[in-house]
């Protein structure tokens, strides 16, 4: 699904409303079948992966390092989440001598993908994007959308994306929601 309008229009506050980053104050907002509210919040969150477009990487972490975060968290075993690290890189096409790099010697768009293998890394149900394309380059821009378009088909995951780029919204969304 894709969340699209113009800047101010809730499109972020939406997001940050479904991860209860923001509290909602009316209506209901369910999360397979169950009202968010009725989760607790960590569960919740541990449910979903979220990527936004200031990527929020780890400066002083590695590639492998940040895509670990969340793993580590869930207690995963060393050698399951270097099994989860190697998939996801061979996944969104991150070269595996990228895996001790760190954020600051990689290209924006790389960034960009290991800001998202981070949010795939638990295998979340559902995946959060707030505008995770905006700043990159049109080339990188286009291939990074066909990823996504192929993650979604791969592994059936479900995808909320924010952007108020009407062709990226028509180029990615099953479901459009205009703001």
């Amino acid at each position: 699904s894709v969340l699209i309008g113009t800047s101010g229009s809730g499109k972020s506050t939406t997001l940050k409303m479904i991860n209860r980053l923001v509290e909602h104050d009316s209506g209901v907002i369910r999360f397979a079948g169950e009202e968010i509210r009725s989760l607790p919040v960590l569960e919740l969150r541990r449910r979903m992966g979220y990527a936004i477009q200031s990527i929020g990487l780890f400066p002083h972490w590695s590639v492998a390092q940040n895509i670990a975060s969340v793993p580590q968290l869930q207690k995963w075993s060393r050698a399951r989440i270097d099994d989860r690290i190697d998939e996801l890189m061979a996944l969104l096409g991150l070269e595996p001598d990228l895996r001790e790099r760190y954020p600051h010697q990689l290209s924006g768009g790389q960034q960009q993908r290991v800001g998202v293998a981070r949010a795939l890394a638990a295998d979340p149900q559902v995946l959060l994007m707030d505008e995770p394309f905006g700043a990159l380059d049109p080339v990188t821009r286009g291939a990074l959308q066909q990823e996504m378009t192929r993650i979604h088909r791969l592994q059936g995951r479900t995808i909320v994306l924010v952007t108020h780029d009407i062709d990226e919204a028509l180029r990615l969304a099953e479901h459009l929601v205009l703001m």
